[in-house]
């Protein structure tokens, strides 16, 4: 071989190799820039963390999220739709893929929906509905479905007739609206006759408060539904109070409920899966994320818990 051949091959093995190493170094690169492009962060914005219910929902979420290999960022917005919205605005600049957003109030919660659709991120309602802006999916219990299961149940304890107090959730929440439409509904035709139906705000506190007033106005009350679990197990504490003999149903079957219910003190909740919402929240968003087509609207199972 003359040496002008091996000149040449030795050139060519020369900058085979430096392109190599180049190429290498740019799949190095190209590997980390889509491994974090594949990275996808799920924002979650919770109503309150002082509430079991919502807690246990953030918590199914993020076992959720842990499972399927995506980041979540959760954020509490302390029942207040002003932190609620800043909380949102948090996420759209933390560039977030998704929202998920469990609302304080489904009216106010419309101005954050609609600050994530102008930035193009995808919104997804748990438990409680945005009354505007543009959400892709829905998860919720059937509330309606749950008041009439509490109305019927009420009817059945006391044999079709008696005085009943509603004690309401958050005015304007969808949940509040949806319990009180379903009990209402069930009522209807019997004679049970509400004699007092007054908000507790979703507060086991303000649930105490207002039954003590409530039972200082009414003495003759036979049942109580209450549209959460805090308001029933505050009722129920009023109730003890005055040494009454009244029934009271309540909604979310939370520990404290269940364990009342177990005690024979409350007289039966509605079971939610708070956990199973927050985990199909993340199930769903991830869809969203990749491309899929998800349900508008997607039911969580309720069943009735009594002794």
């Amino acid at each position: 071989m003359n040496k002008k051949i091996i000149a040449m091959l030795m050139s060519a093995l020369i900058v085979a190799t430096l392109l190599a190493g180049c190429n290498g170094g740019k799949n190095a690169s190209d590997k980390k820039d889509e491994a974090a492009k594949d990275s996808k962060t799920i924002g979650v914005v919770v109503s309150t963390l002082q509430n079991p219910f919502f807690v246990d929902l953030k918590t199914g979420a993020e076992e959720k999220a842990k499972e399927l290999g995506v980041e979540i960022i959760a954020l509490d917005s302390q029942d207040d739709p002003a932190k609620e919205l800043s909380n949102v605005e948090d996420l759209i600049t933390k560039n977030v893929d998704v929202l998920l957003i469990n609302p304080t109030d489904s009216d106010a919660v419309a101005a954050a929906v609609m600050k994530a659709n102008e930035a193009g991120i995808p919104v997804i309602t748990l438990d409680r509905a945005s009354n505007g802006g543009e959400v892709v999916s829905h998860i919720a219990s059937d509330n309606i479905a749950g008041g009439k299961m509490a109305g019927e149940h009420i009817i059945k304890l006391l044999e079709g007739k008696g005085n009943v107090v509603e004690l309401e959730g958050i005015p304007g929440s969808s949940s509040a609206r949806e319990r009180g439409q379903g009990f209402n509904e069930a009522i209807e035709g019997s004679e049970l006759t509400v004699v007092a139906k007054q908000t507790a705000n979703y507060d086991r506190t303000e649930g105490l408060s207002v039954m003590e007033n409530i039972l200082q106005a009414n003495s003759d009350i036979q049942a109580v539904f209450a549209h959460n679990d805090e308001m029933a197990l505050g009722a129920l504490e009023a109730i003890k109070t005055s040494g009454k003999d009244i029934k009271v149903v309540g909604f979310d079957a939370t520990d404290d409920a269940v364990k009342s219910v177990e005690a024979g003190e409350l007289a039966a909740t509605i079971a939610q899966q708070p956990k199973e919402i927050g985990s199909l929240g993340i199930e769903t968003a991830v869809k969203v994320v990749n491309g899929e087509t998800v349900e508008k609207s997607i039911p969580v199972e309720l069943k009735l818990v009594v002794k």
